[in-house]
């Protein structure tokens, strides 16, 4: 498929400035859909804000997120005819081939395209300085297990919920911290010094390679593939296995993590479908739990799941109707264990090479800069503000 991407900043042209309205997200999407509608672009019900229309063999895409658009797809004509049109109902700002998309970068390779957050990470290793302390060769410490009440309290519990949301929206392209994220998270409310000494390991971790992002394959073969996996009870606080009801077996939380993989399988083939990208079918779906996949199979098989609600057979009706095929993978194969738990530096970088996960080229890499205000580590264990000193403003560090 011959891509073209274009970015597109919108704003209208109309006496009155939409983000003075009421619920003004709600009436600029109609005013946007509306136009897109005349021009036969259907809205996806699988993610309102895509855009499609199919000529023939030929399909043209809009991807809205406000009033930015990425526009892409194989119909030249569509696309060119779209941007004129656009251009004639709203003030339309053309930015050409697409680098820089809502603070990802993106880089075109011969392999693909690279999407990285690379000058987010370096912003972010600048503000909190942690070059005077040691790399680590994963996000969390595996012998670490964090709890609520682990210690003395955050006298700024500001500072934590900064670095974590910024860790949070470093996931997109990041999808190593995803575990990490979702487990200092559950410390917002009432942050101890604990919580924020493993949030700064994720910075050690990401100041050995800010480069680090997610490569799309340009490559015509295209298939799903997918692993299920659970850390049963290991929350100390809840016991719920990251889940929103407590399992009274490891089987039952292998079950439901196996539930919730199979209904975003299900959304993905039909939003693949709206892009003119069908799956083939049918998806294997690895799990190291065989008795997951026995009750998967046959939810009569055990009498272990006579309290499992029956949502949850939902696995078993999409296995029935040919949408995924059940396999089981040895524990030492199994790749989402990267999202379930924390992994020594070994285990992680091996898992991580095989998610597609890839680094920009060494042309393109930088270190820290300490060129502004940053925040360090006392010898207290807490936090002061102080200046980079000048004569490391230009320290490049390698990556």
């Amino acid at each position: 498929m011959t891509t073209i991407r274009c970015i597109l900043a919108v704003s209208s042209k109309r006496g009155w400035n939409v983000s003075q309205l009421d619920q003004a997200s709600r009436q600029w999407y109609a005013w946007l859909a509306g136009a897109l509608s005349f021009k036969g672009y259907s809205s996806s019900l699988n993610d309102y804000s895509l855009f499609f229309k199919k000529t023939g063999g030929l399909i043209s895409i809009l991807a809205v997120y406000v009033d930015d658009i990425l526009l892409t797809g194989d119909d030249i004509q569509e696309i060119q005819s779209i941007k004129e049109f656009l251009n004639s109902e709203f003030k339309l700002n053309d930015l050409g081939d697409i680098h820089y998309f809502l603070g990802l970068e993106i880089l075109r390779e011969s392999n693909g395209f690279i999407v990285s957050q690379r000058q987010f990470t370096l912003d972010m290793l600048n503000e909190f300085d942690v070059s005077h302390l040691p790399r680590a060769t994963s996000p969390l410490d595996p012998y670490c297990k964090l709890q609520s009440d682990d210690g003395p309290l955050m006298d700024n519990p500001t500072l934590y919920r900064h670095l974590v949301g910024k860790l949070n929206y470093l996931t997109n392209t990041c999808p190593d911290l995803s575990f990490v994220v979702l487990t200092l998270s559950q410390y917002m409310q009432r942050p101890c010094r604990t919580h924020f000494f493993a949030a700064l390991r994720v910075l050690k971790y990401l100041s050995a390679d800010p480069g680090q992002g997610i490569l799309l394959s340009s490559t015509p073969d295209f298939f799903l593939l997918a692993f299920c996996d659970v850390d049963w009870a290991s929350c100390k606080d809840t016991r719920r296995s990251k889940q929103v009801s407590i399992s009274l077996s490891s089987a039952e939380a292998e079950y439901r993590s196996m539930m919730g993989v199979t209904a975003e399988l299900t959304w993905l083939v039909r939003l693949f479908d709206d892009l003119s990208t069908p799956i083939t079918l049918l998806i294997p779906l690895h799990s190291d739990s065989k008795a997951a996949i026995h009750i998967a199979r046959n939810p009569v098989f055990h009498e272990r799941t006579k309290h499992v609600e029956l949502d949850c057979h939902f696995v078993h009706q999409q296995f029935l109707s040919g949408l995924i095929t059940l396999s089981f993978v040895p524990s030492k194969d199994q790749l989402v264990d990267l999202f379930t738990k924390p992994l020594f530096g070994v285990s992680h970088k091996g898992i991580l090479s095989k998610l597609g996960v890839a680094t920009l080229p060494s042309n393109l890499r930088g270190g820290v800069r300490n060129s502004k205000p940053q925040l360090t580590l006392d010898i207290n264990g807490g936090m002061r503000s102080e200046r980079g000193r000048r004569g490391n403003e230009k320290e490049d560090r390698p990556n």
